[in-house]
């Protein structure tokens, strides 16, 4: 079992110990311990129960730490000796831990930071790439965090709301990321959806849908990044973009709406068209500047640049990306894309190239050096 397919354990078994008493800090850091001996020790033969042998050994980590503790012999430690042997929990409660990460006693940057870590299993680096934070600031956060949360038990679960950032935060890392975390995501937004009746749950898994809908065309048989311009449409899942319009349509019909919704009618204008140049882009822009207004998320401004440039023209669109800071991650990509619609493959083709030398993952970085040699290559008239 590879170490991806045991970390989807995580959630269970950090559940299990929080039950039987061990507060989450100390709990996330046994089950660390019992991943990295089940890595190191089942090779190609796992238990026939490997979350039933997790929960037992990161027990077991969790009773030595509080024994070896002595600042901390005057806690009540609720020891009813090791889980029985057989099956482990059966029971889904991961979107619950989601709930209980979200701790009142946290802020929702570091409940999302906490969760994304200890539950969504991602690295340190991966969540300071999606709040556009340095490493050693992510870092710092989450130990914070942990500080915060260790000794408390969790009986109080936070909002809604951190939880949807969690989740948004979560798919797009498994749509774009290292790890295979949409599906996961989605399923859990669903539960959440049908629990809570929330509009802005219902415009996450709209959006979620419909993003996911267009995953197989995303990258060609050789595993290259196809722009969703160029993408074969025929490959995007019908049914599922048809479910989340209509989820959509339930959501925005409350009239309530939230950043969620707004994502999702974009991408829904994306998925409406039957080729990438029947794009109502005047629409677009006109969502992001809901989004814009909900927000003032500068990943929103950017896109919304890349829309200005569909619908005014690049020159429109340069001259909204010029009101942006040029640090913003694929700020250069997009300047390139609008430079080469403007007619200026040299400056196009440099800004290509700088951006491949920045990008966040190996296929954009081969996508942009592939963007930056094409346009090299035409002839200069």
């Amino acid at each position: 079992m590879d170490e991806a397919r045991l970390r989807t354990l995580t959630p269970t078994v950090i559940s299990a110990l929080v039950r039987r008493g061990a507060d989450f800090a100390a709990a996330e850091d046994a089950v660390q311990d019992a991943l990295v001996e089940a890595v190191r020790g089942w090779g190609d033969d796992p238990p026939r129960d490997p979350a039933g042998w997790l929960v037992t050994v990161a027990w077991r980590r969790f009773l030595d730490a509080v024994r070896a503790d002595t600042t901390r012999r005057h806690r009540e430690v609720r020891v009813e000796g090791e889980p029985p042997p057989g099956p482990g929990v059966s029971v889904d409660d991961t979107l619950q831990l989601y709930f209980l990460c979200a701790h009142p006693s946290l802020t929702p940057a570091s409940a999302v930071a906490l969760t994304l870590r200890a539950v969504g299993g991602l690295t340190t680096r991966q969540i300071a790439r999606a709040y556009l934070v340095p490493e050693a600031t992510m870092a710092q956060r989450i130990s914070r965090a942990k500080k915060t949360v260790s000794g408390v038990r969790f009986h109080e679960p936070g909002d809604v709301a951190t939880v949807l950032r969690v989740l948004y935060l979560v798919f797009n890392e498994g749509y774009s990321g290292d790890v295979d975390l949409a599906a996961e995501a989605i399923r859990l937004t669903r539960q959440l959806a049908a629990m809570t009746r929330h509009e802005e749950a219902a415009g996450l898994l709209a959006l979620m849908l419909l993003h996911h809908a267009r995953r197989p065309a995303r990258t060609d048989p050789d595993g290259r990044l196809v722009p969703l311009a160029e993408q074969d449409r025929g490959l995007w899942d019908t049914r599922m973009i048809a479910e989340g319009v209509d989820v959509l349509q339930a959501a925005l019909a409350r009239d309530r709406l939230g950043e969620f919704q707004a994502q999702a009618a974009i991408a829904a204008l994306h998925a409406d068209a039957q080729a990438a140049e029947e794009t109502d882009w005047v629409q677009i822009v006109e969502w992001y500047d809901e989004l814009v207004r909900l927000t003032d998320s500068p990943v929103a401004r950017l896109n919304r640049a890349v829309a200005v440039g569909e619908a005014d023209g690049a020159r429109a669109g340069l001259a909204a990306l010029a009101e942006l800071d040029p640090a913003l991650p694929r700020y250069t990509a997009v300047a390139a894309h609008l430079h080469e619609r403007d007619g200026d493959p040299a400056t196009a083709a440099r800004l290509y190239a700088d951006a491949a030398r920045s990008a966040a993952s190996l296929p954009e970085r081969d996508h942009l050096t592939r963007q930056a040699a094409r346009l090299n290559a035409r002839p200069r008239g």
